[in-house]
C-alpha cells in the first residue's frame, strides 16, 4: 500500500518548477531580474579574470600554516573545506613541505602516536621540542617580553607550551 502523505518525485519536481516560475515572475515584475542576471554574468567574468592574474608569492609562514591546516582537514575528511581553502589562499594544490620538514620547523618530537595524527594536534598538546632543537635566544626573549612580532628566521614557529591554570 502506498503512503499518500509523502509527495511523489513528480509532485516535488512540479512544485520546484512552480516555485522557480513564481520566483522568476516576481523578480521580473519588480524589475530586478535583468539586474540579477547581469550581476551573475559580471561575477563570472571577474572570477575568470582573477585566474589570469598572478598572485603574490605566499609568505613562508603562511605556506607552513596552510600545510598544517591541509593535513588537519584531510585527516578529518573535510575535503570540501580544503577545496575552498587552497584556491582562496592561493596555496598550490601540490604539497609544499613534507611532514618531516614541518615537524622539524616546528621543533616537534615525533613518536608512533604523534605520527598517526596531524602535526597541529602536537602543537595544541604542547609536545616537547625535538632533541637538540633548543629555542634561540631571540625566541626566548620574544616570549619573555611578550613581543608578538615574529622574527624573519622562522623561530616564531616553535610551539609554545601552554600550562593549564588550576
Amino acid at each position: 500500500k502506498k503512503d499518500l502523505t509523502e509527495p511523489s518525485v513528480s509532485t516535488m519536481t512540479a512544485s520546484l518548477e512552480e516555485l522557480k516560475e513564481a520566483l522568476m515572475e516576481t523578480l521580473q515584475t519588480r524589475g530586478v531580474l535583468g539586474q540579477v542576471k547581469a550581476k551573475v554574468r559580471a561575477e563570472i567574468f571577474a572570477a575568470l579574470d582573477d585566474e589570469k592574474v598572478d598572485r603574490p608569492q605566499i609568505p613562508r609562514e603562511n605556506a607552513i600554516i596552510n600545510e598544517l591546516i591541509r593535513e588537519y582537514l584531510e585527516y578529518n575528511g573535510y575535503f570540501h573545506t580544503l577545496s575552498v581553502l587552497l584556491p582562496e589562499t592561493g596555496h598550490p594544490e601540490e604539497r609544499q613541505f613534507g611532514r618531516n620538514f614541518l615537524a622539524s620547523e616546528l621543533r616537534l618530537r615525533e613518536d608512533d602516536r604523534s605520527r598517526s595524527l596531524p602535526l597541529i594536534y602536537g602543537l595544541v598538546r604542547g609536545d616537547a621540542p625535538a632533541p637538540g632543537a633548543a629555542p634561540s635566544a631571540e625566541w626566548l626573549q620574544e616570549r619573555q617580553t611578550g613581543s608578538e612580532m615574529p622574527s624573519d628566521d622562522g623561530d616564531h614557529l616553535k610551539p609554545m607550551i601552554i600550562q593549564a591554570s588550576d
